[in-house]
């Protein structure tokens, strides 16, 4: 038995999220994604939610599934059911104590500035806008949980490399 390590890829990274409708929304309204599949797991009382960045959904559930598995840059959130109905539930974000360790996923974007400015008007939770701090090449959102987002600027489309 063998393996080539030249086929590794980072597939997806997962997050709990307390409530998946204001999640899903954050997700899919506010940064674009789109809502691939999702699995709902009666024994574990949990359903995935499987979200990524691409110009069309596949038909089929085996398609959505190969599709989901086989390529990066898939979010997956986890929601374990009831967590919604507990006003004192909450995740930790990975920011602070207690819990500290996670820190961020990192969304680009064509034009910061413009993208910000969506985002205002949006009234989505900034963590640090692009004008705030000496660095002004980044921004970060909270989302519904709590996690943070941070949003730069695709050097591809803006022809600017990150300094």
């Amino acid at each position: 038995m063998s393996t080539d390590i030249a086929t590794y890829q980072f597939n997806h990274t997962m997050i709990r999220v307390k409530d998946p409708k204001p999640s899903l929304e954050f997700y899919e309204k506010v940064l674009g994604m789109k809502l691939i599949t999702t699995m709902d797991n009666e024994g574990g009382k949990f359903t995935l939610y499987f979200l990524a960045y691409t110009d069309s959904v596949p038909e089929t559930e085996e398609e959505k599934k190969k599709f989901v598995f086989s390529r990066p840059g898939i979010l997956e959130l986890t929601h374990n059911w009831g967590t919604e109905n507990d006003a004192d539930f909450a995740y930790s974000s990975g920011n602070k104590e207690p819990g500290r360790g996670f820190g961020h996923i990192c969304m680009i974007v064509d034009n910061i500035q413009a993208a910000c400015a969506r985002f205002e008007g949006l009234n989505v939770n900034f963590i640090k806008r692009p004008t705030d701090g000496k660095m002004k090449n980044i921004a970060f959102l909270a989302d519904p949980d709590g996690y943070w987002v941070e949003i730069v600027e695709n050097p591809l489309l803006s022809g600017n490399a990150p300094p």
